[in-house]
């Protein structure tokens, strides 16, 4: 696979935090046959309450790609159309450890994203791939303070 995180991640802005960074080593994914994952083993910046990977409290990122590509089917001889154009599913997990009260045990909280591609775009569309993931990242990021934020609040 092309994605490799290199050490440290820097964190996206976060309301609270000032310049996070997270350093990585190689983990052994869950499923080796199709993902890799790494571990936060050190913080950087100020995270005040942040805490590193631990058995008790995981901290991964997991990046996955299907076990089994599928390929564009043929089109109907009378119209030329794919009725059924296939996806093939990407994924990135992070896993993060979270107290839900005060002297509780952690609760893993799960973020996901989900990169869905239809068979054949590999080939015939990567400028318009490319533009989607872009997009989507950079949406992220430049609201990842306002989407902690809702995720406390419940107010988008």
């Amino acid at each position: 696979m092309a994605v490799s995180l290199s050490s440290p991640v820097t964190g996206a802005p976060v309301t609270g935090f000032t310049t996070p960074t997270y350093t990585v080593a190689a983990d052994q994914a869950p499923d080796a046959s199709n993902g890799k994952q790494w571990y936060v083993s050190a913080l950087g910046g100020t995270q005040t309450g942040a805490t590193v990977h631990s058995v008790a409290s995981p901290f991964t990122g997991t990046m996955t790609r299907p076990k089994v590509f599928r390929n564009l089917g043929k089109a109907n001889p009378v119209t030329a159309v794919i009725a059924d154009v296939p996806r093939n599913v990407y994924g990135f997990l992070t896993r993060k450890g979270m107290t839900p009260l005060a002297g509780q045990p952690y609760v893993v909280g799960l973020n996901r994203t989900y990169f869905e591609v239809p068979a054949g775009v590999d080939t015939a569309d990567a400028p318009n791939l490319k533009a989607g993931v872009s997009f989507h990242i950079g949406c992220l990021w430049q609201q990842s303070s306002g989407i902690a934020d809702s995720l406390l609040t419940g107010v988008l």
